[in-house]
């Protein structure tokens, strides 16, 4: 189903999703669909970003530092890592990741956050590569 034929909670949910994830991220996830994990990628686009995301209660930074926080205590790596990308868009700063882990190594373990602390200095990292890259070129 092309996405102008989708509810109105998707729309907005693929809005929000841009906004925080980028459009390069959305394209290409949306280009790997196939039929089989389709239903599963409209799903998460109307709950996650169509519904909690797109709230008004919290700010996307707010949204942010929680969600790393909890992708980091169930221990969900890579989406850790997308997620840090995503501070690009949504204003968390490097401050607010560290007291995010620092909530995590109190209320999920010491463990939890030492790994993904590890993940979020490298992506971090890699961040501050590209832009650097970018700004030589």
């Amino acid at each position: 189903m092309a996405e102008q034929q989708k509810s109105e909670r998707f729309q907005q949910g693929m809005a929000t999703r841009r906004s925080v994830l980028g459009d390069r991220y959305v394209d290409q996830a949306t280009k790997a669909k196939t039929g089989f994990d389709e239903p599963f990628q409209d799903l998460i686009t109307e709950a996650a970003w169509g519904h909690v995301w797109s709230r008004p209660h919290w700010s996307k930074r707010e949204r942010s530092m929680v969600t790393i926080a909890l992708l980091a205590a169930l221990g969900h790596h890579d989406e850790v890592a997308m997620h840090v990308r995503a501070t690009a868009n949504t204003g968390a700063t490097k401050e607010d990741l560290m007291e995010a882990m620092m909530h995590v190594a109190i209320y999920a373990g010491v463990p939890a956050a030492n790994h993904a602390i590890k993940i979020v200095k490298a992506t971090l990292q890699q961040m501050d590569d590209a832009q650097t890259l970018e700004e030589e070129t």
